[in-house]
């Protein structure tokens, strides 16, 4: 469905990605995960057609987004990470305006199923303006479906939001996905890209360092983790590939410790040396 290929994008000195490759299934959800400045925002841009690859090839279905975008256009949906709602308008007269620009057929029904999707039909003619910063998330999210794309992208989805706003906000992404659509997420929640996520691209400093599902990913360091802290206070951690590993290794520690089962943030501590920020 979506497939880039050596794609590299400079802002003068700075090489924001270098030379990604990846592919896309139709019909999962892919995340792009990786702390601020690795370059999910970019690679977003590139695949919605904001901006241009220095070099190599962005292709959603069967359309190069660089020889056409508005063909491009016609099969996305996008949430953006900043709110760019009209704040004087009520919920139902956003998504309205929305529609019109786009010339969605059956308007009011399609504002109706989205609004009732997002759990905002009882509030659609609530002004913007005065929802709380999850309902305008979701506000958002049923913009962006209105147009039935085939791919949903959404950036960063989740920031700023609390935890039972992100569960409700995961809910609508698994929503969206069970009706057959590609949904491509950036986040720096590992929580969220490891419960939402059929497979997981971890980005560092705008380089690709790993891909797989998130299983795969932490096999790659071992199932668990054991940790303890030494007498200047410092966190150590030890990772081992099967839990009987672990308690052996737990035994020879003549401290309190803790064993758990691996993330994705150790994945990327174990492949950088840095924490997800």
């Amino acid at each position: 469905m979506i497939n880039l290929s050596e794609v590299t994008k400079r802002y003068g000195d700075l090489v924001a990605v270098d030379n990604v490759s990846l592919a896309i299934e139709q019909g999962s959800v892919f995340g792009l995960l990786g702390p601020n400045g690795a370059g999910k925002t970019t690679i977003i841009k590139l695949m919605t057609a904001l901006s241009k690859p220095d070099r190599g090839q962005v292709l959603i279905g069967e359309c190069d987004v660089l020889r056409n975008p508005l063909g491009v256009k016609k099969l996305m949906g996008v949430v953006p990470q900043e709110n760019n709602l009209d704040r004087e308008l009520t919920a139902y007269e956003n998504l309205l305006i929305y529609a019109m620009l786009h010339k969605v057929k059956n308007r009011e029904q399609s504002i109706k199923y989205c609004l009732e999707l997002v759990d905002l039909w009882d509030r659609r003619d609530g002004l913007t303006s005065k929802f709380s910063g999850g309902m305008q998330r979701r506000l958002l999210i049923a913009r962006a479906l209105l147009t039935d794309p085939a791919v949903l992208f959404l950036d960063e989805p989740s920031v700023g939001l609390d935890p039972q706003i992100r569960r409700q906000v995961a809910d609508i992404i698994r929503k969206t996905r069970m009706q057959g659509r590609t949904v491509v997420i950036t986040t720096h929640y590992i929580e969220e890209a490891e419960s939402l996520c059929d497979r997981v691209g971890i980005l560092s400093k705008g380089s690709l360092i790993a891909l797989g599902s998130p299983n795969e990913l932490k096999a790659m360091v071992g199932e668990y983790i054991v940790e303890t802290v030494d007498h200047e206070g410092k966190l150590l951690q030890h990772i081992c590939k099967t839990r009987d590993e672990a308690n052996q290794v737990a035994r020879k520690i003549d401290c309190q410790v803790i064993i758990r089962r691996s993330n994705l943030e150790d994945v990327f501590i174990t492949l950088t040396g840095e924490r997800i920020e």
